[in-house]
């Protein structure tokens, strides 16, 4: 049986996107001693991120590498004396600027010097993340003097990692040249392991930062709920006791207002708690990828980065579900309300069209009285002409006595007047209905 050739299959148009998916941020080997430097910046939009894209393509022209291509969100390549490690996100982009560590003393020379000042102060966005690593192969001290030296006598963090093969310490803090520090000391790791401790190691302190800057939100939103809960509370308190629609009115208004500050503090903030959330899975997948063990003498990393991050979190979650649930309250009572307007409303006009039938009824007697008097009108002027007339016959001659015959025509006049003014009356009920 002749084997198939795949031109042959129909292929999705995303197969080979989702083949490449896996391969579009890799682990790169990595020796030692090394020194890196990392950066990241949080873009606003979308110029921002090609800019840096622009300015990577710029560092290449000036030390003659070819530049990467249009739609990369990747790029890894030597320099020459210094390698350069870009990175495109959704709304960051990160800068990895690595060199084999020349001096004993960790972060008298980093690497991020290495590149040109002048390139540097160009970088787009805002920069969230910037510290250095360096990796030691066991030539520095770890004595606690010497490590109090090396993060400025800030109170360090450690842990094993990789099966103990390594040890990565921190402090966590800014240092004079506003950049975080860490060390990773490594005992046997591979190449390719190497590469991955540090990856796993840079995007865990990229996303610990990026959790965390959904929390001054949280925190200067929260006393704003607090003040939009108590207005609820306060409505709802009086609401059956309000007994006119301008109370109610009123009301519904600041209940609106209410509401209306509430979206947009929703609408400011989704976005963000969302990203938070997905931060905060990344930073715990990254712990996890450590393999993390207790270091003796020092907090661990784990535990410390956990101990700070996951109340923060859950602040920001907890000020999401808070927003979310006053939503549903506000609407709740506001529809309570409407309700209330309506039913006010309604019998306000149930009261005007009672008042309206009674005024209608009353007319409508008030007509029929008048309708009488037209007829009586008309009869005592039909009579009068036909007064008038019989004057002008010559009724003694004929031996009829006229007020006998004027008072005979009297009822036939009433009859005959009645008879017309109500045949015209019905034609024009008829042309109205019409």
């Amino acid at each position: 049986m002749p084997a198939t050739s795949p031109t042959e299959y129909n292929f999705h148009p995303l197969r080979d996107a989702l083949y490449n998916e896996l391969h579009i941020r890799p682990f790169y080997a990595l020796g030692s001693p090394q020194q890196i430097t990392h950066l990241a910046a949080c873009c606003n939009n979308n110029e921002e991120l090609q800019q840096s894209y622009q300015l990577l393509c710029n560092l290449c022209h000036r030390y003659g590498i070819n530049i990467p291509a249009q739609d990369s969100v990747t790029f890894h390549e030597d320099f020459g004396n210094f390698t350069v490690h870009w990175e495109l996100h959704a709304e960051f982009y990160s800068l990895t600027i690595m060199q084999p560590l020349a001096e004993e003393e960790p972060f008298n020379f980093t690497a991020i010097k290495l590149l040109p000042a002048d390139w540097i102060s160009q970088l787009p966005g805002q920069m969230i993340t910037a510290f250095h690593i360096v990796i030691d192969t066991g030539q520095l001290s770890y004595e606690p003097q010497a490590l109090s030296r090396y993060f400025e006598g800030q109170q360090v963090m450690a842990s094993n990692a990789y099966g103990k093969k390594a040890q990565v310490f921190s402090a966590f803090r800014l240092h004079g040249d506003g950049h975080g520090r860490f060390i990773i000391r490594h005992n046997g790791l591979s190449l390719a392991e190497l590469g991955q401790l540090n990856r796993r190691l840079t995007d865990l302190e990229t996303y610990r930062l990026l959790a965390l800057i959904s929390l001054p939100m949280a925190k200067k939103i929260g006393p704003e709920l607090l003040e939009m809960d108590r207005k609820l509370a306060d409505i709802l308190t009086v609401v059956t006791d309000l007994d006119t629609d301008r109370s109610e009115r009123e009301h519904l208004e600041i209940l609106t207002g209410v509401q209306a500050r509430l979206e947009a503090y929703r609408t400011e903030t989704n976005r963000r708690f969302s990203g938070s959330r997905a931060y905060h899975q990344l930073v715990k997948d990254r712990l996890e990828g450590l393999k993390e063990e207790p270091l003796e003498g020092f907090l661990s990393i784990g535990e410390f980065i956990n101990r700070r991050l996951n109340p923060a979190m859950r602040t920001c979650e907890a000020v999401q579900l808070w927003m979310d649930d006053l939503s549903k309250r506000i609407e709740r009572a506001s529809d309570l309300m409407r309700t209330r307007v309506n039913l006010i409303i309604q019998e306000q006009n149930r009261s005007q069209l009672t008042a309206m039938n009674r005024r209608s009824r009353l007319q409508f007697r008030l007509q029929e009285t008048v309708e009488g008097l037209s007829i009586a009108a008309i009869s005592y002027y039909a009579v009068g002409l036909l007064s008038y007339l019989l004057n002008g016959l010559p009724l003694k001659t004929w031996g009829i006595d006229k007020s006998a015959l004027l008072a005979a025509f009297i009822p036939l006049v009433l009859l005959g007047t009645w008879f017309v003014t109500r045949r015209i009356k019905r034609r024009l009920i008829q042309a109205q209905s019409d």
